[in-house]
């Protein structure tokens, strides 16, 4: 059993928006996960589409990376979407089978809500994709350096955050070996009752909780024996950050989008 993660997994390139500074790319994806909230019709979400495969198309992906990367996450919307067919009650009846009713707001909810969000886990995906974790986590360092100034633990969180993109794909393999050592030893991890699952379950959980605590151990002990101190001192970085004139198109290409959505609101 493999546990396939695209969290945090680099793609190398030279496309344009892997030359982009870090700060942009991330204030970029995250203005677009906040401005896909807004989209409420048809020519809006056309938008949103064309909005997310111009940047994917920018980035060089490879197509199938790209998909691979974002696929467990649209499953998850397909089902929200589901969910929302046949919860969401407003509007003309459609289709009225007993306690089965389709709506034509259940109808719009699922259709409308999961596609916009894809327009956000593109934006996104392109972000991690297109940037290495050390430059996220100086992203992120440079976002939080005003806490440092009063006092409050800003590298420490961007050291955190950098620490998180690295492990998730150690901790995924991690998980995929526990798996097989389970199911060699007899363990029917996706046969049975759904408590007969929960509890095969249960052994993976705790041995994958054992290895991580053993992975953060070592990692303190790395860290102590480089004397490393958080937040002492002014570090500097081997690239250091500088915006750019393609960082401003980029900055104005955002806000063309977001411009865009809200002339055809």
């Amino acid at each position: 059993m493999a546990f396939r993660v695209s969290i945090g997994q680099y793609h190398p390139g030279t496309s344009p928006l892997h030359r982009l500074d870090p700060r942009t790319k991330a204030a970029g994806a995250l203005v677009v996960c906040v401005a896909v909230f807004f989209i409420g019709d048809a020519a809006q979400l056309a938008l949103g589409f064309a909005f997310a495969l111009a940047i994917a198309a920018l980035s060089r992906v490879p197509v199938g990376k790209l998909l691979r990367s974002i696929r467990p996450l649209v499953a998850v919307l397909f089902v929200l979407g589901i969910f929302n067919l046949l919860l969401v009650r407003s509007g003309h009846v459609l289709v009225g089978l007993g306690s089965l009713v389709i709506t034509t707001g259940g109808v719009r909810a699922a259709v409308l809500y999961p596609l916009r969000m894809v327009v956000a886990i593109v934006a996104v995906a392109v972000l991690l994709l297109t940037a290495t974790p050390a430059q996220l986590a100086d992203a992120f360092d440079a976002a939080l350096a005003p806490l440092s100034r009063i006092g409050l633990p800003g590298h420490e969180l961007a050291m955190v955050f950098s620490l998180m993109l690295r492990f998730v794909p150690t901790i995924a393999d991690e998980a995929s070996a526990i798996v097989d050592a389970q199911t060699v030893r007899g363990a029917s991890l996706g046969e049975g009752s759904p408590v007969r699952r929960l509890r095969a379950v249960i052994p993976v959980v705790v041995a994958l909780l054992a290895s991580s605590a053993r992975h953060a151990d070592g990692l303190a002990r790395a860290l102590d024996a480089r004397c490393y101190e958080g937040g002492s001192g002014r570090r500097t970085r081997w690239h250091p950050l500088r915006f750019a004139v393609r960082d401003a198109v980029a900055a104005a290409c955002v806000a063309g989008f977001c411009l865009g959505l809200a002339l055809l609101a």
